[in-house]
């Protein structure tokens, strides 16, 4: 779950620019800040060089079969192992962001509701407000701090995601349920034009994927209607 929350607040914050920070910079400092927040409650790095050492081992076992792309599966061993050291390296390159003079003097602001409005915060305007070029530099300059953990993790999630194909599955009454044992990630795909929605639940043995209709009156109901989707059990 932090893997996947993470890769979508990079998303969030990759999608920023000197263009259109002017009036996204709440998309990218939210972003920023949650990335950091995330990283001070978790052993995330921990937790990725683990995960990064066990792909490694997987890679090495997959190198002896004739029916691997070798030259592919050489460049993400030696993705893998560069990723590995440079994360067991020292102190965590991100961990210069807590003292980041601006980063710092704008984090509180952010914390509080409706706080990141720039007549509260000066500082913020009149960086907002530099040339281009300096403004993607502390851009550059803030990422360039996440960038190893990102792309630790999406390398992890491309390989989770590439363990196993999509099925068709279909429901009676939108209700579906089967053994979680050893599975990892569900991925759930469902034609944009279907006017309801999958929700899951669970623990590590069992799952269940719902399809819920919108509802003005509660917010949400079941459905009883047959519904077709995709899954992947990874």
């Amino acid at each position: 779950r932090n893997y996947l929350k993470l890769e979508q607040l990079f998303a969030q914050a990759d999608s920023c620019s000197p263009d259109n920070i002017s009036n996204n910079y709440h998309v990218f400092f939210n972003a920023i800040f949650a990335i950091l927040g995330t990283l001070e409650r978790n052993d995330i790095r921990g937790e990725l060089i683990k995960d990064l050492e066990r792909l490694e081992q997987h890679l090495v076992l997959w190198s002896q079969s004739p029916e691997i792309n070798s030259s592919a599966l050489e460049e993400n061993l030696k993705q893998t192992v560069g990723l590995i050291c440079t994360l067991r390296s020292g102190a965590p390159p991100w961990a210069s962001l807590r003292n980041d003079k601006l980063l710092s003097s704008i984090k509180q602001r952010f914390a509080i509701q409706g706080g990141s409005s720039t007549f509260d915060l000066p500082q913020l305007q009149f960086w907002l407000n530099q040339p281009e070029q300096n403004v993607q530099k502390s851009l550059e300059y803030w990422l360039s701090k996440l960038a190893k953990l990102e792309q630790g993790i999406s390398l992890i999630l491309k390989f989770l995601r590439q363990k196993s194909d999509f099925d068709t599955i279909a429901t009676e009454k939108g209700f579906y349920q089967d053994n979680g044992e050893g599975l990892l990630l569900l991925r759930i795909k469902v034609d944009n034009n279907l006017q309801c929605y999958p929700t899951v639940s669970g623990n590590r043995f069992r799952y269940s994927i719902r399809f819920m209709l919108p509802c003005e009156k509660d917010g949400r109901k079941y459905t009883s209607d047959p519904v077709e989707f995709e899954l992947a059990r990874c």
